[in-house]
C-alpha cells in the first residue's frame, strides 16, 4: 500500500456484512441469573434479547465471519483489499492486534491492517481513518470492521450492565471513486472529552491498574454511571449531528436514515425527538441484538438493508458515542456495489 500522484478521489461506501453468534440470551433467561425482569429491562433499555459468543470464539473469529459475509455480498476478491481496520474494545490479546489475523483468515495476504479503539465510537473513527487514506491516495479499497465479545468483560451479577451488552460484528467496504462529488462519504465529525473516564470504563487490567490475584472481579468488568452516560449521549448525539450537517450545508430534512449507536432505546428516542427527525427514519435493532459497542452501527445498517429501508442513493447519518468519552458522526450516501 503506497500513496501515488492521483487526483483526490472520494470514498464510496459499497457494502455491509455481519455476523451474530448463534447463542441468544433472552430477558427471561436473565431473570433466572440476576435480580431483574423482562418488564424492567424493556422499560429501561428496549432490549429483548442479545447474542453471546460461544466459549471457543474470540473477537477475530466474529470479525472474520463479518468480513467474509461482506466479501461474498459484494463479490470482492480479498486480495484486492489494501486496507483493513478493526475497531474493537475486546481484542483477542493485549497484542498482536486482531486485524492482521482477520486479514490472513480472510485471504487478504499482506494487507495493511491494524486495530483502533474508541469503544462505542470506534467504528466511526475507523470510517474516518479509511476515508482519509482513500482520499489521500494511500488506499483504494478498505474494509472497516466493528467487532466485540463484550460478554467476556461483563459482571453477570450487575443487572445495570449485564442486560445491555452483547457480542457481534459488522463490516463495511469503502472504495475509491473518481466520479462526481456530493456522494460517498460527505463529511465526518469526531471529538472527545476525557474529563470523566470513570463514567464508563473497565478500571483494572491496563497499565494504570494491572490485574493481580487481589483484583476484585467487578473491577475487570464494565462499570457505568448510567445517569451521566445518558446525559452525555442525548446531548452529544444532537450536537455532533448538527455540526456535521451544518458543515455539509444540509439539514435534518436531507437525511433519509439515522443510524446511531444502539445503546439504549430511551437515548435514541430522546435524541431523535430533539433532532426533529421522523421516527420512521431512525433505525433500531437493539431489541434483538443489544448493545454491541463498535459493531452496533454496521449491524443496524445491515438490518435496515434487509428490511428495505436502506435504498440506493439514501443519505445516511451515522452517529457513535461511548466511553472516553468519545463521539463521531459520518454523513454518507449509500452506493452499494451493483
Amino acid at each position: 500500500m503506497a500513496a501515488t500522484g492521483r487526483s483526490r478521489p472520494r470514498a464510496r461506501l459499497t457494502g455491509v456484512g455481519t455476523y451474530l453468534p448463534e447463542r441468544v440470551l433472552t430477558n427471561a433467561e436473565l431473570e433466572e441469573m440476576v435480580d431483574t425482569s423482562d418488564e424492567w429491562i424493556m422499560s429501561r433499555t428496549g432490549i429483548r434479547q442479545r447474542h453471546i459468543a460461544a466459549d471457543d470464539l474470540a473477537t477475530t473469529d466474529l470479525a472474520a465471519e463479518a468480513v467474509n459475509d461482506l466479501l461474498s455480498r459484494t463479490g470482492t476478491d480479498p486480495a484486492s483489499v489494501d486496507l483493513l481496520i478493526v475497531a474493537t474494545t475486546t481484542p483477542d490479546y493485549v497484542f498482536p492486534p486482531c486485524a492482521p489475523m482477520v486479514g490472513t483468515t480472510c485471504g487478504m495476504d499482506h494487507v495493511a491492517a491494524y486495530d483502533t479503539n474508541a469503544v462505542c465510537s470506534g467504528f466511526m473513527y475507523g470510517i474516518a481513518q479509511a476515508t482519509g487514506m482513500i482520499e489521500s491516495g494511500i488506499a483504494r479499497r478498505a474494509v472497516v470492521v466493528g467487532a466485540e465479545t463484550l460478554s467476556r468483560i461483563i459482571d453477570w451479577n450487575d443487572r445495570a450492565t449485564c442486560v445491555l451488552f452483547a457480542d457481534g460484528a459488522g463490516a463495511v467496504m469503502l472504495e475509491a471513486d473518481d466520479g462526481e462529488q456530493g456522494s460517498g462519504v460527505m463529511g465526518v465529525e469526531l471529538g472527545s472529552d476525557g474529563s470523566s473516564p470513570a463514567d464508563l470504563w473497565v478500571p483494572a487490567g491496563g497499565t494504570r491498574t494491572p490485574r493481580t490475584d487481589a483484583t476484585p472481579h467487578a473491577d475487570t468488568c464494565i462499570q457505568m454511571n448510567g445517569r451521566e452516560v445518558f446525559r452525555f449521549a442525548t446531548r452529544i448525539l444532537v450536537e455532533s449531528s448538527q455540526r456535521l450537517l451544518d458543515e455539509a450545508g444540509m439539514t435534518m430534512d436531507d437525511v433519509d436514515l439515522l443510524v446511531a449507536h444502539q445503546a439504549n432505546e430511551r437515548i435514541l428516542d430522546h435524541a431523535s425527538e430533539r433532532m426533529g427527525i421522523a421516527r420512521e427514519k431512525v433505525v433500531m435493532n437493539l431489541d434483538r441484538v443489544g448493545n454491541t459497542s463498535s459493531a452496533s452501527i454496521p449491524l443496524a445498517m445491515a438490518d435496515a438493508r434487509d428490511r428495505g429501508l436502506l435504498e440506493e442513493g439514501a443519505v445516511v447519518l451515522m452517529v457513535g458515542f461511548g466511553a472516553g468519552l468519545t463521539w463521531g458522526s459520518v454523513l454518507v450516501r449509500w452506493e452499494p456495489r451493483a
